[in-house]
């Protein structure tokens, strides 16, 4: 790709994603199946993930629950902004 902007300026890259959810919650889903709900305190191009209020959910039970949390980006499948709040019981 040229790396040129569409005309409407309205292109965003993986990258202007990652940032546009700091400090909002989202879902990180392991490799392993096991989910992790809580707010993103930040992540590096490596994927390496800070959370923090963190749960996690394993067949879609709640497990445990962490103030903090670091997950190692290697085990990451994918990040999603989580649609419910925490205060919910996403």
């Amino acid at each position: 790709m040229s790396g040129t902007e569409k005309s409407s300026g309205t292109t965003k890259t993986p990258a202007d994603f990652l940032k546009s959810i700091r400090g909002r919650p989202v879902v990180v889903k392991l490799n392993s199946g096991v989910d992790y709900r809580g707010i993103l305190a930040c992540l590096d191009g490596y994927m390496n993930i800070a959370m923090e209020q963190t749960e996690e959910y394993v067949n879609g039970q709640l497990k445990n629950k962490y103030g903090d949390a670091f997950i190692r980006g290697n085990n990451v499948l994918y990040i999603s902004t989580s649609k419910r709040t925490l205060a919910e019981g996403a």
